[in-house]
């Protein structure tokens, strides 16, 4: 873990949050149904580190990047494929990484803000908002189909323009090269998780503030944000 910089953070600063990697332990049954999916539909086979490369990307740019260049007809089949399997597979769990629902209950009710950037399409996540019965939890959300895919600065924009923040005034956390290059663009802090997936190594230089090993290690940002008196 490295420490955190001497930057000073007010109390009601925004947290924003990857999802897939980042919160919810979610990778690897997101590379097995693209897998499933590619073969479903006739296309080569996917080993795991192409797909953990895509995670992050919105279902479309995701689809481009694994396989740039095919007709639109089989990028719909497979985004359709991927789909089907991710809904019909009950049987992988995706709950929360070790120690992230205390944590995120935490700031919570220490006051900080908390908003999700994902790539997941709505539906999903409020599928797995509901399924986590956390609908509601998190002050706002942006999803890859409502705005425009990471690593564009969109989402993050949009949720600093909805919060009347600054981008100095939040910090985003993820676990991919996608995450960080949004937040850089941004000119955003940037918190890199080292369990997601991409490695840490590919994170570093974005130059974030901190990197954990684990999801309550954010907590080390907290001694740099002071303390604002009751109003």
């Amino acid at each position: 873990m490295l420490a955190a910089d001497s930057r000073r953070f007010d109390i009601h600063m925004l947290f924003i949050f990857d999802w897939d990697g980042t919160l919810c332990d979610s990778t690897g049954k997101i590379v097995r149904c693209m897998q499933l999916a590619s073969r479903r539909v006739g296309l080569r086979e996917l080993d795991e580190f192409e797909v953990l490369n895509i995670i992050g990307l919105g279902l479309p740019e995701a689809v481009n990047a694994l396989f740039p260049g095919i007709p639109v007809a089989p990028q719909q089949a497979l985004s359709r494929a991927y789909s089907d399997y991710f809904l019909a597979d009950e049987h992988t769990p995706m709950g929360f990484f070790h120690g992230v629902e205390e944590t995120l209950n935490h700031l919570r009710d220490q006051g900080y803000q908390l908003a999700i950037a994902t790539g997941k399409s709505r539906r999903g996540l409020d599928r797995v908002l509901d399924s986590l019965n956390m609908q509601g939890f998190f002050h706002a959300s942006r999803c890859a189909d409502e705005t425009r895919s990471k690593p564009d600065p969109a989402m993050l924009q949009e949720l600093l323009t909805e919060f009347r923040r600054q981008s100095d005034d939040a910090v985003m956390v993820g676990d991919t090269e996608y995450d960080m290059e949004m937040a850089r663009r941004a000119d955003m802090p940037r918190v890199a998780v080292s369990y997601g997936a991409h490695t840490i190594d590919r994170l570093r230089p974005y130059e974030p503030l901190l990197c954990i090993d684990h999801f309550p290690e954010i907590r080390t940002l907290l001694a740099n944000i002071p303390r604002r008196a009751e109003e």
